[in-house]
């Protein structure tokens, strides 16, 4: 635990619909990749259903622009009886100026495993 990937989660390229009245990328739409990233990296301990239960910490270091190759880096930081911990780095590599790579936000997400029902359930290690 606590390594980081050397393989993204997620890899993709941004969209001018993603975009606010600036020209960046929406903080939102960054959200939504860390969760599912963090999803992802979840289903190395177990494969159960995961759901969501915080976003410790968010920080946005850097704007993403249209264009932007983004990939997303995982780590488990914890694994407690039902939850898992989940560290995501984001990166993006500009379209503007290729091979520069730039952390843009990094986040610690928490998930608990749950049955059926949504009742929190046991992570077992794989």
């Amino acid at each position: 635990m606590g390594e980081w990937s050397h393989h993204p989660a997620i890899r993709v390229i941004l969209l001018p619909r993603d975009t606010n009245e600036r020209g960046t990328i929406f903080g939102g739409v960054l959200l939504s990749l860390i969760d599912q990233a963090g999803g992802i990296e979840c289903h190395r301990h177990g494969d159960h259903k995961y759901v969501t239960v915080a976003m410790k910490e968010v920080v946005f270091h850097k704007p993403v622009y249209v264009g932007d190759l983004v990939s997303l880096y995982t780590t488990t930081k914890r694994v407690g009886t039902t939850s898992v911990s989940v560290g995501v780095r984001v990166e993006a590599v500009r379209r503007a100026v290729p091979h520069d790579r730039v952390r843009v936000t990094e986040a610690e997400a928490v998930y608990v495993a749950v049955d059926d029902k949504g009742h929190p359930i046991p992570v077992k290690a794989s």
